[in-house]
């Protein structure tokens, strides 16, 4: 089998399991957010629920409107904040300790190495750079899933995506999977998973494999995922007092099909509106004059992304025609970035520093687009209107290129200013 049909059968009580197979299975964590959350507890009102299945185990992390932007999101915000006290539930997070759901329940090792877990928001199969099986769901199985501890799913063929050659300057995990989705498409992985593996693979640290595998929906997956390797129980060492489940996918395992990328071929990418399939190289790109450029998101708001990017803006001074919008992705991230001396250089260079929120990436707050503006963005989605107006246009890249760019007013590479 492979790691996922593994997960999956252990999680389903079950031997083993095969793809297309409808299971139930156990879970091991169910989150919901300030979007997806209030609509869960409304519908687990309506199944006369009483009790969530374990208050240990369900995570409501409030972030894609906090700090709150108005009256509607403070009173989503409160509707899930007096729900998690009504329930008993530790794990609530908004203000103090806080930050972007995908980056801080990894960080905070509440998801570990083993985990089968489900999310009420797409890019929960961010989780599978650990070795678990997380996928997202709508609001009415995270509903059920709060009540009876349990979901089904329908066992997905996974597909083997291996990394060889090396690595060039600046290409980094996230140019690594702008590239997979440029190559197969945005439904090249429809409800199957994307399994990464190969030297490369190997040799990237957590922070490249947490976006590679958040960006597998972007390819339409059900999940993406890395088997547990050195990497990552050195990373996961000290974050949680569980016991890590280390698995792999058998010599035999069947895969519905394998895709190799020869990395020596790959420079740093940059995704075109309208998908994040129009992935060209930055050779490529050509003159694209941007407005506004973001440094964040679940996909890229680690402390690894913010030194990438501060190692780029150092000395310089962002263009007078842009925006730049630096964003941790937590309290915990940001307060590292402090003391590290990267939001002093950001704040010089003239970015503008926020509070961790998924804000821009769904044309929330805090850098919002008007009509006819361009903005280059660390973020995992350009569709139409996803960062404000719909005559507004989103290009995807890597953390150094985004800071290029801000610094040049226009989309380059690092090697360009």
């Amino acid at each position: 089998m492979t790691i996922t049909e593994k997960l999956l059968a252990r999680a389903a009580g079950r031997d083993e399991v095969e793809p297309g197979e409808v299971i139930n299975c156990k879970l091991d964590l169910v989150l919901a957010n300030d979007i997806t959350a209030p609509i869960a507890i409304g519908e687990f009102a309506k199944m006369d629920a009483e009790r969530v299945f374990d208050p240990e185990k369900v995570m409501l992390v409030c972030d894609h409107y906090t700090p709150n932007k108005d009256i509607k999101s403070a009173e989503q915000t409160k509707l899930v904040r007096d729900f998690a006290r009504e329930q008993g539930i530790e794990h609530y997070y908004e203000a103090a300790g806080g930050g972007i759901e995908h980056i801080i329940l990894p960080d905070k090792g509440l998801v570990i190495p083993g985990d089968v877990m489900v999310g009420a928001d797409s890019h929960t199969c961010t989780y599978g750079a650990l070795g678990a099986f997380s996928t997202g769901v709508g609001s009415t199985d995270a509903a059920a899933a709060m009540a009876l501890g349990e979901c089904w799913f329908r066992v997905p063929e996974s597909i083997e995506v291996v990394f060889t050659g090396e690595l060039g300057p600046w290409v980094s995990g996230k140019d690594l999977i702008l590239y997979l989705i440029g190559q197969i498409g945005v439904d090249g992985a429809r409800y199957q998973t994307l399994e990464f593996k190969g030297p490369v693979i190997e040799s990237l640290p957590m922070a490249g494999r947490f976006t590679m595998c958040n960006m597998a929906i972007e390819a339409g997956a059900k999940s993406g995922i890395v088997a547990p390797d050195e990497t990552t129980m050195t990373w996961f060492e000290g974050r949680s007092d569980r016991k890590p489940s280390v698995l792999a996918s058998d010599d035999d395992a069947e895969y519905v099909r394998t895709v190799e990328i020869d990395c020596n071929r790959v420079e740093p990418q940059v995704s075109f509106p309208h998908l994040p399939e129009n992935a060209r190289g930055l050779s490529e790109v050509g003159e694209v004059i941007i407005d506004q450029a973001v440094i964040g998101a679940c996909t890229n708001g680690r402390l690894e992304d913010l030194r990438e990017a501060a190692k780029v803006i150092e000395g310089r001074t962002v263009a007078e025609s842009v925006r730049c919008i630096v964003l941790p992705g937590s309290q915990e991230i940001q307060l590292e970035a402090v003391r590290e001396g990267l939001v002093e250089s950001f704040l010089e260079a003239g970015c503008l520093v926020s509070t961790p929120t998924c804000g821009p990436c769904l044309g929330g707050h805090m850098g919002v687009l008007a009509a006819g503006e361009r903005a280059i963005a660390t973020t995992n989605r350009n569709f139409v209107g996803r960062m404000g107006h719909p005559e507004s246009e989103v290009y995807l890249a890597s953390p150094a290129v985004t800071a290029a760019s801000a610094i040049a007013g226009k989309i380059c590479g690092p090697d360009e200013l």
